[in-house]
């Protein structure tokens, strides 16, 4: 007995030391003096909300991005910075949120991209290959064909190829980024185990997730980091959920109070939704009703479903059942050109890709949706586009030399408002706005959620999804939680605000984190 105690307190080698690590970009300090000591045979949590400096420091350990003070030691050689031939030298394997895979090519030839064994001619030896990729994912303890071309793989053996092929580099720290966030629940408990057996076997994982039911499950350790600062960091058996959530949110609110407004929501219902489910994935189960001038938020961890019902509901995506009753009338929509001329606009989530033509000028932007009514010849009426341009301009307070200006040449909270603007022309009643502030600085934030209350004031319905829930505290009249693809509760601020029970110290937004990583178990 005593002996197997003392193993217990024998301290894991250190695999990777970052001590005081700081960066900026421009004036922004995205890391102050951050260290982070993880050991081998450890799974590490690294936890944050967005813009915590999660991400910075993780391109640091990779070699991406050079630190601007601090030092990073791996076993016990010391570096400023690291390359990222270096730092797979030495051990270092990330694996993506979006993979890095060549989806053309097979499981074996991926796993061996860039370090291929060679025949004593040199040629590739494509069956050393498959037989080396076999030995992986047998002592992975997983099955798939190393023949398999990666594009027929799921998600999960997708993720699982990733690992094998920073596995193949003889990886001994492994960091996983979000790896969960596309996998089933099957696949998860396989990525789990895998987990385990590495750890066994003495690697050091890195863990990044927004899912604390994941991280109480898997981690050893805890570190939490907040605005580019270190919180803490600890052993995960000294949190408890709330305790972690206070960590990551902080106590003191990023107050975005100054936005919330009385609500100026009425009583008519003008879109009622029963039941609706996707015909691209299964299960799923939505239901809510809007009523005009209200901003309903939609709360939910990745992978819930918030934007696959953004999709639906603008005719992007099929659905399987359920009905969609607009004004009082149930309606199918098909297809996008539809859904505008219901009343219905959709500000995407990835404005530079889905959302704007970056090169061309805002004119043009603006245009875009609206031109059939800007003239019924193959030419637009340039008067009425420049009158439409310049209102909108005005209205929105986009700060812009001229209507003529390019659109990638302004600051992302303008391009952001270009593109709520564009959809704004089409004159809609119900304006659906997917991460309307990813990305854009706060004051560029502040000006979006000022426009939202506007546009519900002048009797827009707005539904508004966002991962940062500070934001839908101040900018919704009702929030949704969805969880696995299902609507599970909606709540009323009011109800955040006042509420008692075992939440009552929480603030609004730290009772809906609980709420949203309990899949809607009301606190």
């Amino acid at each position: 007995m005593g002996a197997h105690h003392v193993s217990d307190l024998t301290v894991k080698p250190i695999a990777v030391e970052m001590t005081n690590i700081s960066k900026r970009f421009g004036g922004v300090h995205a890391l102050r003096d951050v260290s982070v000591t993880v050991r081998s045979g450890e799974i590490h949590a690294l936890l944050g909300e967005n813009g915590a400096g999660k991400s910075t420091i993780l391109k640091i350990l990779r070699g991406v991005q050079a630190p601007d003070g601090g030092s990073i030691a791996i076993g016990d050689e010391a570096f400023e910075r690291l390359t990222p031939q270096l730092a797979r030298q030495k051990g270092i394997g990330m694996i993506f949120q979006e993979m890095s895979l060549v989806p053309t090519l097979t499981v074996a030839q991926n796993v061996f991209l860039a370090s291929e064994p060679l025949t004593g001619a040199g040629l590739i030896d494509d069956n050393a290959m498959q037989r080396r990729s076999a030995g992986i994912f047998a002592s992975m303890g997983v099955s798939i064909n190393p023949a398999a071309i990666v594009s027929d793989l799921s998600t999960g053996q997708q993720q699982l190829t990733e690992i094998a092929k920073a596995l193949s580099q003889n990886a001994a720290v492994l960091v996983l980024d979000e790896p969960t966030s596309a996998l089933t629940a099957g696949e998860v408990d396989i990525l789990f185990d895998l987990l385990r057996r590495l750890r066994a076997e003495g690697k050091a994982i890195v863990y990044v997730s927004h899912r604390m039911d994941e991280i109480f499950r898997i981690a050893d350790h805890a570190t939490v980091l907040r605005d580019g600062r270190l919180i803490d960091s600890r052993p995960i058996t000294d949190y408890t959920l709330t305790t972690l959530i206070a960590d990551i949110m902080g106590k003191e609110t990023r107050d975005l109070s100054e936005f919330t407004t009385a609500s100026t929501a009425q009583d008519e219902v003008i879109l009622r939704v029963e039941n609706l489910s996707s015909k691209l994935r299964h299960g799923g189960n939505v239901s809510f009703s809007l009523r005009r001038g209200e901003v309903l938020g939609i709360a939910g961890l990745l992978g819930a479903g918030r934007s696959r019902l953004a999709r639906m509901l603008f005719g992007l995506e099929p659905i399987a059942g359920g009905t969609i009753t607009l004004r009082g009338h149930t309606t199918a929509i098909g297809s996008p050109q539809q859904a505008t001329e219901l009343g219905l606009a959709l500000v995407p989530e990835d404005r530079r890709r889905q959302g704007l033509v970056l090169a061309h000028s805002i004119q043009r932007n603006i245009e875009l949706p609206i031109l059939k009514r800007l003239g019924s010849t193959p030419f637009v009426d340039q008067p009425k586009s420049r009158a439409a341009t310049d209102e909108l301009i005005k209205r929105l307070a986009i700060k812009v030399a001229s209507r003529e200006a390019p659109a990638n040449s302004l600051s992302g909270g303008n391009q952001q408002k270009i593109v709520i603007g564009k959809w704004l022309a089409t004159d809609p009643d119900i304006l659906i706005l997917d991460e309307p502030t990813a990305g854009i600085d706060i004051g560029s934030k502040g000006e979006v959620l000022r426009l939202v209350r506007e546009l519900a004031a002048q009797g827009k319905s707005i539904i508004f999804i966002s991962s940062e829930l500070v934001e839908l505290m101040a900018v919704s009249d009702r929030i949704a939680v969805m969880s696995g693809g299902r609507l599970v509760e909606t709540i009323d601020k009011s109800d955040l605000l006042n509420s008692t029970g075992e939440a009552t110290d929480l603030r609004a937004e730290q009772k809906l984190q609980l709420i949203v990583q309990q899949g809607g178990k009301h606190v």
